[in-house]
């Protein structure tokens, strides 16, 4: 039952979030570094990848797959966080008090990545 509750929610999650990239990026284009590129395709690219995420975790046979990418994404978004942290914890108008940049890095982060991994063979 948990592994099912943690498979649904895990869907549901990603699905709503890469949706927000695009209906709500501003959320997302501030917290981009400017050396990575430009910040409205990496955005774009970001919630097109967590929705196939959502979409390929709702089959069995491409649930492992997703469990990859999601950790993968997970990693590659650990930049932004780093990059929130050098800038005091803001980024453009975006500001979170420093305890949660580090907590959303060291705890949030590792949470995300055992949570793609467990959905992997459900």
């Amino acid at each position: 039952m948990i592994h099912k509750l943690l498979l649904y929610t895990f869907i549901i999650l990603y699905a709503v979030a890469g949706i927000l990239h695009f209906l709500q990026p501003d959320l997302y284009l501030e917290v981009i570094p400017e050396w990575l590129g430009d910040a409205s395709i990496i955005n774009g690219l970001a919630g097109a990848i967590e929705i196939l995420v959502a979409l390929l975790a709702c089959f069995k046979a491409t649930r492992s797959t997703a469990s990859y990418i999601t950790i993968a994404m997970v990693l590659a978004f650990t930049m932004s966080h780093i990059y929130i942290i050098q800038q005091g914890s803001c980024a453009g108008t975006f500001c979170i008090a420093s305890w949660i940049a580090w907590m959303r890095l060291l705890v949030i982060h590792p949470l995300l990545i055992w949570w793609a991994w467990s959905i992997k063979n459900i």
